[in-house]
């Protein structure tokens, strides 16, 4: 339900100028951070939908130790609530060109839009200019590890696989999406039968999960619901530090007001996206790694064509997150926000 800006916008609605800057500098940070990177990420995501992928995306690329490599803009269910155009990926894109804009960030070079619609079968990949940009940047001569971040569905990640296999052994995947394992968790009440983000496409769950060898980190929904945040800390720690923050509490905002008339006014929102960064990012120093989260480790299920986990003992491991270290990721994500807007509004 991100609002999409205008082609044109009149000049009252279009967002204030930010000082400029690019993906790999820091200005707002008084004390330097330590040069160079640990890691790449892929960021993609259905930035036309829930609102929660904006903190995820500000967050990660204030984040100076993974490199955004690629934003990728991804397509929503046809007829979604969310953003029932039918126009979901472009939407998408202009969304993420406007955050950019926002934040005063010139890297726009690093947004793709993905495909319009999701796989027609396991075999076929629905090309765009995001696949092609996600194998290129598999393929590049780099030894640093790749985190394919996914907060959406995978139509764009199993589309590359499809073209070109032998990223799977070059990248990991970190995806908010798929339901409960049975052993684990229990749905929530009156829950979707396929979950929101299997849903948008479960041939291409399929082709990821059961077709390929990429290494999966899974935070299904039992884990990603759990990331609630007050409607306090959304007014005193996100709309109160500045233009970016008031920008991304008013799409939230205007979701909460739109569902108020069906389940009530809440005090909370989920920010499930948040994980992307946190677990990638914000690991441990020493032996890195996601140590201050927790996990268990399974054979990768396959999917059914109704979005059931389908038991393949031989298959390779993966990791299903059990909890999340909310602290570390959203005191990293308020705190980050607040430098950044502090910096922006002495040099504007």
């Amino acid at each position: 339900m991100t609002r999409v800006p205008p082609h044109s916008a009149p000049p009252r609605s279009r967002p204030p100028p930010r000082a400029k800057w690019r993906l790999g500098e820091a200005p707002w940070q008084e004390l330097p951070p330590v040069p160079g990177r640990r890691a790449r990420a892929i960021v993609d995501n259905d930035f036309s939908g829930d609102p929660d992928d904006l903190p995820q995306l500000v967050h990660q690329l204030l984040t100076t130790n993974v490199e955004t490599r690629l934003v990728v803009a991804s397509h929503l269910s046809p007829g979604d609530q969310f953003d029932p155009s039918g126009h979901t990926a472009q939407n998408a894109e202009r969304i993420v060109r406007d955050l950019f804009s926002r934040m005063g960030l010139d890297s726009t070079d690093v947004i793709r839009r993905g495909s319009k619609v999701g796989l027609r079968d396991r075999t076929t990949p629905a090309l765009s200019p995001a696949v092609d940009a996600i194998v290129a940047e598999a393929m590049r001569d780099d030894d640093s590890p790749l985190f394919y971040l996914a907060g959406g569905g995978l139509t764009d990640l199993a589309s590359a696989l499809l073209v070109e296999p032998r990223i799977a052994e070059r990248m990991t995947l970190i995806w908010i999406g798929g339901g409960e394992h049975a052993d684990l968790a229990s749905p929530p009440p009156n829950a979707m039968p396929v979950e929101y983000n299997l849903l948008i496409d479960v041939a291409a769950a399929q082709v990821v999960f059961g077709d390929s060898d990429i290494p999966i980190w899974q935070v299904p929904r039992n884990i990603y619901r759990q990331y609630l945040v007050s409607g306090a800390e959304l007014r005193i720690r996100m709309a109160a530090t500045g233009p970016l923050g008031r920008y991304m509490y008013d799409e939230i905002a205007a979701v909460l007001r739109a569902v108020a008339g069906f389940i009530g006014p809440a005090e909370t929102y989920a920010l499930g996206d948040s994980p992307l960064v946190l677990l990638s990012s914000l690991q441990s120093t020493f032996e890195p790694d996601s140590s201050s989260s927790a996990l268990v480790v399974r054979s990768t299920p396959a999917i059914s064509d109704g979005g059931a986990y389908l038991p393949s003992p031989d298959a390779r491991p993966m990791r299903v997150y059990t909890r999340v270290d909310t602290r570390l990721m959203f005191e990293d994500l308020f705190l980050k926000l607040a430098e950044f807007e502090s910096w922006a509004a002495r040099v504007e």
